[in-house]
């Protein structure tokens, strides 16, 4: 890691401390904890048939915030995800060189007005012309999103460099286990960015930390105590510059190792309700360090454990991602060899 790397963590870290923790959510993307983040892979085999809700692109170029809006969605009261018609996958383009830096997801009525966010299942950006680089054989996952609805804010000084030739895959799924039923729901995702013609940022990669790896990111629950964990090796040195989370109810812990070093890089403990229900999960920021450093060829290995007290086995009821992002010792190297189409 270059000096001016280093010196450029820092500064943002700093930045970071001096704010509520609730404006760190990025350094982790994802994000994620409930972030979360949503999935890693589609759960589309699991779908009823897709439902005809249409995506609506507006682009604010004063401001700079792209705002991507799903809908209109019928969610019925007390429906299950395998009760309700789900959004067929959609994709966008980007028109825009430079960077990706916030995302603020949220549902919302006809009129604007806010909707309860736990009726969203998972949301999930995928980009289309890169590869993710802890699982190469699958788009790069950029962005995720579940029913907590956490806010991916700025890092002052980082982003996901994005080209006008991207092409961005949305995949989402939606319940409602309200007691209302709303039949014209709109999920909206407010895409901060910024100009590579007028300021340059450090770019960084999503890094998803899945116990199912590189398959799809949903399991089965059996009833009681379930550990479930995965193994990833690096393809690069770089740092993690924090850690978030995605469990789903009933999720108890993360556990983010190093198996080469034998070293603990994080444990996030969930925060839940008196029903299970998952209500958060910790943000842990690698402050003391500069970020936490990863040497290529090291074996990552992430542990999810799950108290299932709901009576029954709950098919695809879980998931388990350590989220971060990652900064390259060398961005070139990476870039080039996870690019999809030329730019």
């Amino acid at each position: 890691m270059r000096r001016r790397d280093l010196l450029a963590v820092s500064a943002a870290i700093d930045f970071c401390g001096t704010l509520m923790k609730s404006l760190c959510v990025p350094l982790l993307v994802l994000l994620v904890s409930p972030l979360a983040v949503a999935q890693h892979h589609s759960m589309a085999e699991h779908r009823r048939p897709a439902s005809t809700p249409k995506l609506d692109l507006r682009d604010d170029s004063a401001a700079q915030v792209l705002t991507v809006r799903l809908g209109p969605l019928n969610l019925p009261a007390h429906s299950t995800h395998m009760q309700v018609a789900q959004p067929a996958t959609q994709f966008f383009p980007i028109t825009l060189d430079g960077w990706l830096i916030a995302y603020h997801p949220r549902l919302v009525d006809e009129s604007g007005n806010l909707l309860p966010g736990r009726m969203l299942h998972h949301v999930a950006y995928w980009n289309t012309n890169r590869s993710d680089f802890l699982c190469p054989q699958h788009e790069e996952h950029i962005f995720g999103a579940g029913g907590e609805m956490n806010d991916w804010q700025a890092v002052p000084g980082f982003g996901y460099r994005v080209h006008p030739q991207d092409r961005i895959r949305l995949s989402s799924m939606f319940h409602n286990p309200t007691e209302t039923s709303y039949a014209n729901a709109y999920l909206e995702v407010k895409i901060e960015y910024r100009l590579a013609s007028k300021e340059q940022l450090k770019s960084v990669y999503p890094a998803w930390f899945d116990v199912q790896q590189c398959g799809d990111s949903d399991y089965d629950l059996k009833l009681g105590r379930n550990v479930t964990s995965g193994t990833l090796r690096l393809d690069y040195s770089g740092i993690l510059l924090g850690v978030g989370g995605h469990l789903h109810d009933y999720g108890r812990q993360l556990v983010l190792e190093n198996l080469t070093r034998k070293q603990n890089i994080a444990t996030l403990d969930a925060s839940l309700d008196e029903k299970g229900r998952l209500l958060s999960i910790p943000l842990t920021l690698f402050v003391q360090q500069g970020g936490y450093h990863l040497s290529k060829d090291d074996l990552v290995k992430v542990t999810a454990r799950y108290d299932n007290q709901s009576g029954k086995e709950l098919p695809q009821g879980a998931m388990g991602i350590v989220v971060g992002y990652f900064l390259p010792d060398t961005d070139s190297e990476m870039w080039h060899s996870l690019v999809r189409l030329a730019h």
